[in-house]
């Protein structure tokens, strides 16, 4: 059984690597999520230990990048972060299970055999929020049976929105997650590119989910409709009848 195990910790990363071949594990070891991402598409693997908080590039654009690719290994995350938003943010992404650092390693050991034991079908995650879906497999975005076409930024932003759906993020946490770090323009990028997105997937439906949190941030929800469009269409819904009964009178 072959094991990729990617961990900035070269402590910790040697560590596993020297006791999971004393369970006759064959381990490669990266320290940094560039390497990683290599090695795991590059080679054929049982199994991806993958840590979250990695140097060059983070353990959640990894494991987005490996599913991107159409890539199935089971992915273990591991973290010294605990809660249930960063498990949540994991199994969003496509990861199969996940262990809050310090760990037993008998309990990693166990985990790792039973994710190996499942095997690899094929399982794009789709992610749904009411009829909005995004399958980031394919990076590609529906509502209902329709399909959105969006940017780049656009695709990030929503797909961050809808893996945080019901919770109000602020500017800053989507410019850190969605900008590239070095980004250091105004926070109003972010109402613009809000504004972008509603024009695709709420306005040409009839439908209110990319909410302004007044003071605070933004937050997607499940299907609601657009009550100023509701009552712009039942408004002219009267003015025409109203008009076309003006004119049965007339004649």
């Amino acid at each position: 059984m072959r094991v990729l195990v990617v961990e900035d910790e070269k402590k910790l990363a040697e560590s596993i690597r020297v006791g999971l071949r004393q369970e006759d594990f064959v381990v490669d070891v990266c320290n940094d999520g560039i390497s990683g991402l290599w090695s795991a598409t590059e080679n054929s693997y049982d199994a991806i230990v993958l840590d979250i908080m990695l140097p060059r590039l983070n353990g959640y654009d990894v494991l987005k990048e490996i599913r991107r690719r159409k890539i199935w290994t089971p992915v273990l995350m591991l973290t010294a972060k605990d809660g249930d938003y960063d498990q949540t943010d994991a199994f969003d992404l496509g990861a199969d299970d996940y262990l809050t650092k310090p760990f037993s390693f008998i309990v990693l050991v166990a985990r790792l055999r039973a994710l190996i034991r499942r095997g690899t079908p094929e399982r794009p995650n789709i992610v749904s929020v009411g009829s909005l879906r995004l399958d980031p497999a394919k990076r590609r975005v529906h509502r209902g049976e329709h399909e959105i076409t969006l940017t780049a930024r656009e695709y990030g932003l929503l797909s961050y929105l809808m893996r945080h759906a019901g919770d109000i993020v602020t500017k800053s946490e989507i410019l850190d997650n969605v900008w590239d770090s070095s980004f250091d323009g105004s926070e109003n990028v972010v109402e613009v590119y809000i504004s972008y997105l509603r024009k695709k997937i709420d306005i040409p439906f009839g439908l209110h989910t990319l909410v302004t949190v007044r003071g605070m941030g933004y937050r997607l929800m499940a299907d609601q409709p657009d009550e100023e469009a509701s009552v712009g269409a039942s408004v002219n819904a009267a003015e025409s009848a109203s008009a076309g009964a003006s004119a049965d009178g007339a004649s």
